[in-house]
């Protein structure tokens, strides 16, 4: 007969067994081959203060639960801006059901042109859920450092334009770092990735 005191120790050995069983498993996973740039872990973009649009201070801990795609530009950009922006809209559409999960931000690299009320038409013109976000200039070549994206300023006639990194880069739930999507990636790549991550 199984004393008390052996029937729990058979029961501890069974729960480790099962863990390192489990522990095994999952690292025996094949990895996601995602179509972006994998930059899980990365020890840069880890955080920013900026005014959203609607008059709103935020950070990354103001998306928690939230999957973001973040992209840097301006409102008055010709092809690449609307193109990434557009690519968004294709995105949300994509994903169905899961397209509340992921909000959408544009950062501003042209503060000086784009006020608080043309960022809100801005973004109104492709999707009223996305959000513009600005800083002063100060604080705009800080959080673009931070995320590695390269700005200048272009001079155009009698105006300028800007010059700037074409990346969206990809945060998940807990507002870690993910994935760069390259600018020449389709939407159905994207959402691919997305969906790929939300369901890791």
């Amino acid at each position: 007969m199984v004393s008390e005191e052996n029937e729990t120790e058979m029961k501890r050995r069974s729960v480790l067994t099962l863990l390192g069983s489990m522990s095994l498993l999952a690292c025996s996973r094949t990895p996601v081959a995602f179509n972006g740039i994998d930059i899980t872990g990365a020890k840069y973009a880890s955080d920013f203060q900026l005014r959203g649009h609607d008059g709103k201070e935020y950070s990354l801990a103001s998306f928690k639960g939230k999957y973001l795609l973040i992209f840097f530009g301006f409102t008055q950009c010709p092809d690449v801006c609307p193109t990434a922006l557009s690519r968004a809209v294709h995105i949300r559409k994509l994903l169905a059901d899961k397209a509340e999960q992921l909000q959408v931000i544009f950062i501003t690299i042209d503060p000086e042109r784009d006020t608080p009320e043309l960022l809100a038409q801005y973004m109104k013109a492709f999707d009223p859920g996305f959000l513009g976000l600005y800083g002063d200039m100060k604080k705009t070549q800080e959080v673009a450092a931070d995320f590695k994206v390269f700005y200048q300023k272009v001079p155009s006639g009698s105006s300028y334009t800007m010059d700037h990194t074409a990346i969206t880069y990809v945060f998940d739930a807990q507002g870690k770092i993910r994935l760069a999507l390259k600018h020449e990636q389709t939407a159905e790549q994207c959402a691919a990735d997305l969906r790929a991550l939300m369901a890791a």
